[in-house]
Parts: structure tokens; sequence; C-alpha cells
């Protein structure tokens, strides 16, 4: 009887439309928009805006491809469900440990981060410490109720919409005073009069689209939420039709005003934008601030890494993709064994960063930044065959410019993916994904005989 009562138990639909709307806020904002910046602005110099710019409307027009099919049937969960409904089983198995592997490389990457940014403030604190305790914490908060998360999600969203828009007001003051820094005068014209507004050149320009890839991995999470929020039918177009004015605002925004108070050649790649405009007006406490903000930013993505990986291998587990174990739901309808699973994978991490802590983070940006970069190649392929089924005629939030808009963005991806295989930093990467990838197809024959057996 007890086991009768478990199956049919399904999971806690407990997200409200604000904590929706701030976990969409959250997934658009990543860590690498704080800290990877600085390289990225050396990289593609004023360029830059456009490659965000550019980076985040196929990234909108995505989204509109996750809404969608969400939308085309509430009852399925997440893409991952569509996956199977319209590529098969094997892509289901695929893009499900592909999904995993994302989160779980970008919870990696950004609590190897929380180590690096406790050392700030305490030099002799071993780098694996920090890692250790975040993931305690939060996974004692996300073993409560979905709710809990929501909200520590929506506290981390808060942190960093203030960070970006004190930055913005802070800058828009700077320039229209016209403030000197370090001999320099806040001005739009910076953006033009030190080498072009190109000032990298084309090649500049374009390798600069991984690292703006990698500040946007998770903008897809909020597709996850459609099985825990009460009302998916009017959150998640919400959510998706709000993407493209906060890409304008947090991202375009935020690189027009740093690059106009400082001329992109005399940034320090190695420090944070945001540290040297807080700093540039005398803040003796910038540091402290915007260090305090890039942790909370990467307590978020661990915050959501744990949610997105549970509930993928709930998924799994539910489909027959996983082991059954990974199905099973606490009194709290919370996916208990998928959340201790990853976490346990997470962990990895703190003995990587006791060994390698000096080279751990760019193997794993890579890694998070392709894996990522699959996954929304496959639901842009899911979005397209949904389309040519006679169901899509009834839906009633329509990708806009189909088929041309799908094919453009798929394109998109395939571009930054082959940019990735050319560059020297991010080829171990490269190569480590696609074994990982083809290792899941292949397991896919394995599982399946195995069950086959059973």
């Amino acid at each position: 009887m007890m086991e009768q009562q478990e199956e049919k138990r399904e999971l806690s639909r407990g997200l409200t439309s604000r904590h929706v709307q701030m976990i969409a806020i959250g997934g658009a904002i990543g860590t690498g928009l704080f800290l990877g910046s600085g390289e990225a602005i050396r990289t593609a110099g004023p360029a830059l805006i456009l490659a965000y710019a550019v980076t985040g409307f196929f990234a909108y027009l995505m989204m509109r491809a996750v809404g969608e099919l969400l939308l085309s049937n509430t009852k399925l969960r997440s893409f991952i469900d569509f996956v199977r409904e319209y590529l098969g089983e094997r892509w289901e198995f695929a893009i499900g440990w592909a999904y995993w592997l994302s989160w779980a490389s970008l919870a990696m990457a950004d609590l190897t981060a929380t180590g690096i940014y406790m050392r700030f403030w305490f030099p002799q604190l071993p780098q694996w410490v920090t890692p250790l305790i975040v993931v305690g914490i939060l996974i004692l908060a996300n073993l409560i109720n979905v709710g809990l998360f929501g909200e520590l999600e929506s506290a981390f969203a808060s942190v960093k919409i203030f960070a970006i828009l004190a930055l913005i007001v802070v800058g828009l003051w700077m320039i229209a005073t016209g403030f000197q820094t370090h001999g320099t005068t806040a001005s739009f014209s910076n953006l033009v009069s030190h080498g072009g507004f190109f000032a990298t050149g084309w090649g500049g320009f374009i390798l600069a689209f991984p690292m703006v890839i990698f500040a946007f991995t998770g903008i897809e999470m909020v597709g996850l939420t459609a099985g825990e929020t009460k009302h998916p039918e009017v959150d998640l177009p919400k959510a998706i039709h709000a993407v493209p004015v906060r890409i304008a605002l947090f991202y375009v925004g935020s690189m027009i005003v740093i690059m106009s108070i400082f001329p992109w050649n005399q940034l320090n790649p190695s420090q944070s934008p945001f540290v040297q405009v807080f700093a540039g007006i005398g803040l003796p406490a910038a540091a402290d601030f915007v260090n305090f903000v890039v942790l909370t930013s990467a307590m978020s993505a661990a915050n959501s890494a744990i949610f997105s990986t549970s509930r993928t291998l709930y998924i799994l587990g539910e489909n027959k993709q996983a082991p059954k174990m990974f199905a099973k739901l606490s009194k709290q309808d919370v996916p208990v064994n998928g959340m201790l699973a990853s976490a346990g994978i997470f962990l990895a991490v703190v003995i990587l960063n006791f060994f390698f802590p000096s080279k751990i983070f760019v193997l794993i940006t890579g890694v998070a930044t392709m894996s990522f970069i699959f996954v929304w190649i496959i639901i842009m392929v899911t979005h397209i065959k949904y389309r040519k089924t006679k169901d899509s005629a009834k839906s009633s939030y329509k990708m806009p410019f189909f088929p041309l808009s799908s094919y453009a963005t798929i394109l998109f991806f395939v571009a930054v993916l082959v940019v990735m295989v050319f560059n020297k930093s991010t080829q171990i990467s490269v190569i480590a994904t696609i074994i990982y990838f083809a290792l899941m197809l292949f397991g896919y024959t394995v599982w399946q005989k195995r069950k086959a057996k059973n």
C-alpha cells in the first residue's frame, strides 16, 4: 500500500510566480559576467558588447523554443521529456545525462570559485574547505522543500541585480560628470577612440563567444521549473518575455558603462571590471563588495545545480533511463536520492581542488560551456521536430520567424563549438566532452540490454 502511494506522488508545485521570475534572472546572470568579463574585454575590446547582444538574441530564441515545447503539453515536466517524445529514448538518455554533466561541471567550476573568493579574505584557508561547507549548507536547504530553494535563489539573484544596477547608476553618473579616473575622462567616446569598436579585429571578436556563452550557461533552467510551479502557462511566458530586457540591461548595459569609464585596453583582465569601476570612484570597500557579489553568484550557480541535477536524475529514473532509486521522493516531495548522488559528485571537486588548485577551474568551465551548447542544440532540434507535427498547429506560444529562427540558432551554437575546437585553451575540454557524449550514446545500448535481461 505504501509503495502504491509513493508511486502516485509527484514533485511539489511549491514554486511561486516570484520564484520563477527570480530563477530566470539568476539563470540569465552568470558568474562569468562579474569575473570573466575582464578577460573577455581584453580579447574582443568594445566589440564584446555586440558579442553579448548577439548571444543574448540567440539565447532568447532558444528560450522561446523551450517555452513553446513546455506549454504544448504541461503534463510533461521538462524539455528532457520532449526529447523523449520527438527524438526517441536514445537521445533522451544522451541529453539527460549530458544535461546532468552540464550542471555538475558548472557546479564544480563555481564551487571551485567559492574557494578562490573566500581566500580573498582568508589567504591561509585551503581552497577545498569552502566548497565542502557550501555543498553541505545548500543540500540541507534543498532537502527541506522546493520553496526554500526558490527563496535562496531569489535572494542570490537580488544581490546580483543590486550590484549591476549600482554599477550602471554609478557609471552613468561618472560619464555624465566627465569623471576623471587614472588620467582618463569617463565618456561614451572611449568605446571607439582606442583602436575603434573592433579594436582587436574580427579574430578577437569571434574568440570571445565561448567566454560569453559561459556567462549565459543555466539560462534554460527555468524550463525545469515547469513541473514545480503552480501556473506554468502564466509564469513561463512571463519569465521568457523578460529575457531580452534583462540581457540588454545586465550584459549590454554594464559593458557599455564599464568600457566608457575605462578604455578597454586600460582594464586589468585578471581583475573584475566591477571592482575597477567601484574602486575608481574611491570606494575603499570596492573589492570586498564585488568579491561578496561573485561569491553569492557562485553559490547561486551551485544551488541551481543541486536543483537541476536532482530533477534531471528524477526524470531519467521515472523514464527508466537511470536507476529507479533516483525517482524516489522524500516526504517533502523532493528527489532526495538524485540530490545526494549529485552532491557526492560535486564533492569530487573538493578532492580536485586539493590536488590541482591552479588548473581545475579552466578545464571544468570548458566542459560546462560545451555541454550546455550541446544541450541547447538538441533542444532546438526537438523543437523543429515538434513543429513538424499536427499538434503544433494548436500552439498558443509560437516561436517567432520559424523555421529560419530555429535553424539560425542551431548554426550559431555550432559555430561557437567550432571556435572552441580551434582554440588551444579549450581543446582538452572539447575532447573530454566529446568522449563523454560518445560514451553516453554507447551507454544507452548497454543500459537497454541490461533492462531487457531484467
